[in-house]
């Protein structure tokens, strides 16, 4: 097929925005690749160092010929999605050892869960873990003794932060291996209703907490479609995981077949052999590209917003909103998995999963098709099913139909024309929204303000019978420069509730919301936010503004908001506390939203 005019625009115009950083780049990894296999460079006495520990594997590290394959790992067993990574080292260097090659872990790196964090302190550390993971894996790969690295992460700023890491590595190839999601438990929708009743005070916290440990009640990354499985949605398409990794459950045979044939892969790729491919051969701007339109295809996390700009970013590719904006109007939803439908990932993948959904992008052009990726030229590969045949892990054309309609549907006979995320702009500033699981009628609410400094302010005026009638909740000094920018999920039953009793509702905010942000429509990532005086800092109790997802606005209705001067911050609650200190030097230097929130580059 031949390529959409909006892909190939869209393209083209990244590719000429990012030129001047694209090169430095490029020219500073094909330096890096000149030099040749690392550990010839290094001293004896260095080499012994990094060898002492590493017992039958000292001789062949001594040896260069030898390929040598870093483990950068993100294991704690406090994260089900993380908790499997505990064998996958010895399983990667019994594997690697079988090919002649040897495998070191290189470190690890922190990974903190959104779903332990919200509506807590440390939440306000989340977003910038991401860039805490980055900085901690290139601390483990800067020992420079390694040929290739395959990096074991799954969770919402874990595969981010992986990903900028990787590519200041770029001339190294690398493998992500996942996790996979733990078994379905209780249902999505029905975990969502005991906690609106809750909120509500229809049951207790014992009827609550059954509900949550029922849903969430082995190892693997949780099943609703949030950031975790977003990012691994997004390892496909973009290339760096094995095809149809993603989404194979923890502890089964097929899934450690595929950690074993990712770790001889990665050393496979190295400029020891013939088929080298470097990271940052594999993340260009068409592989950037392939990624928005899965996002919007799958109508997956508004995170994603943010950290494909900073990941974009780490290998001199400049994205911006737009770009995505203008790729949702010509990607058609074809995926309804919870929080946009009732479907959890292992239904999505037992329906044709990512593998159907890649062919049918293909075929309609949607998709560049000649990317590189760790599995070989071309994007076709990804439409194939890794299966186990008598013990051996073999590719096999996936399903030419989808086998759940009311899950997967092809291009033709998608869920919606467009995609499921929004770009919001008007007098307000510039916003984004998901709108996959908004309701039609919900998509545009023109109402009088709340303005709140803080999520717990919003849920006493809640339990206080304040939030009646038609209303905007605006949650402002929350991004990235005032307290970290944390997600604001825990709103989300409340709001629902509201919008339940008939009520038109909606969330503004400079903060985030979650990757499983649902039924409520809610203008996040605001920009500029409060603390650099945008005017989302001028808004008063009763203003009124208009959200309208279908026309893509934001706007202030009320006259004579833009005269008034900025609310000033009371910020003395977030400077300290649950480690939140440590990170001043990250608030006073991160950049917006809408430029990936990050301390890199800005």
């Amino acid at each position: 097929m031949t390529l959409h005019p909006t892909v190939k625009s869209v393209t083209d115009r990244i590719i000429e925005r990012s030129a001047p950083t694209r090169a430095a780049y490029l020219e500073q990894m094909r330096a890096a690749q000149g030099k040749g296999p690392a550990r010839a460079h290094l001293s004896c006495s260095g080499q012994a160092h990094a060898y002492a520990a590493s017992g039958e594997d000292k001789d062949a590290l001594a040896q260069t010929n030898a390929g040598n394959l870093g483990i950068v790992t993100t294991y704690n067993d406090m994260l089900s999605a993380h908790q499997p990574f505990e064998t996958y080292p010895e399983q990667i260097k019994a594997a690697v050892r079988s090919i002649g090659g040897t495998a070191q872990v290189a470190g690890g790196v922190p990974a903190m869960c959104d779903g332990v964090t919200q509506g807590e302190a440390g939440m306000e550390l989340s977003l910038f873990s991401r860039d805490v993971i980055a900085l901690a894996a290139s601390v483990a790969l800067s020992h420079n003794t390694f040929d290739a690295a395959v990096f074991l992460g799954v969770c919402d700023k874990i595969v981010p932060g992986l990903v900028i890491a990787a590519q200041a590595f770029g001339h190294l190839p690398a493998v992500f291996l996942p996790a996979g999601p733990m078994q379905s438990g209780l249902a999505n929708d029905e975990k969502a209703k005991v906690r609106q009743k809750f909120a509500e005070g229809e049951v207790g916290r014992d009827a609550l907490m059954a509900a949550e440990m029922a849903a969430y009640h082995g190892p693997g990354t949780c099943t609703f479609y949030g950031t975790a499985n977003t990012n691994q949605m997004l390892m496909e398409f973009m290339g760096l995981h094995l095809p149809g990794a993603s989404f194979v459950s923890p502890n089964t045979p097929l899934r450690e077949a595929l950690t074993v044939h990712g770790a001889k892969q990665a050393l496979g790729l190295s400029a020891l052999g013939d088929s080298y491919t470097p990271v940052c051969d594999i993340l260009d701007e068409r592989a950037f590209v392939n990624g928005i339109v899965g996002l919007n295809a799958t109508g997956g996390s508004t995170n994603l917003l943010i950290h494909l700009v900073a990941m974009a970013k780490a290998g001199g590719i400049i994205l911006d909103w737009q770009d995505f904006s203008d790729l949702s109007d010509i990607t058609p939803l074809m995926a309804r998995v919870y929080p946009n439908g009732l479907a959890d990932v292992n239904h999505f993948h037992a329906a044709g999963g990512l593998g159907y959904m890649i062919g049918e992008l293909l075929k309609a052009g949607l998709l560049h098709p000649d990317t590189k990726t760790v599995a070989g030229t071309g994007l076709a590969h990804y439409t194939r099913d890794p299966k186990l045949l008598d013990g051996e892990l073999s590719w096999q054309d996936g399903p030419d139909a989808s086998l759940n309609p009311g899950i997967l549907r092809p291009v033709a006979e998608a869920f919606a024309p467009t995609g499921g995320l929004r770009r919001l702009t008007g007098t307000l500033g510039t916003a984004v929204m998901k709108v996959s699981a908004v309701a039609p009628e919900h998509q545009i609410v023109e109402a009088p303000v709340r303005v709140f400094a803080d999520q717990d302010s919003v849920k006493a005026a809640f339990k206080a019978g304040e939030l009646t009638g038609d209303v905007i909740v605006v949650v402002r000094f929350q991004g990235p420069k005032a307290n970290g920018m944390p997600e604001l999920h825990s709103l989300t039953p409340l709001l629902s509730i509201l919008q339940g009793r008939g009520q038109k509702v909606a969330l503004v905010t400079d903060g985030r919301m979650s990757g499983a942000s649902g039924k409520v429509p809610a203008a996040i990532h605001v920009c500029p936010e409060a603390l650099d005086g945008g005017p989302i800092a001028k808004l008063q109790d009763g203003d009124v503004l208009r959200v309208d997802a279908v026309a893509g606005t934001l706007q202030i209705l009320t006259e004579g908001v833009a005269d008034r001067p900025a609310a000033a911050a009371d910020l003395s609650g977030n400077q300290a506390g649950t480690g939140r200190e440590l990170f001043a030097m990250f608030r006073n230097t991160v950049g917006a939203a809408d430029s990936g929130a990050t301390i890199f580059g800005g």
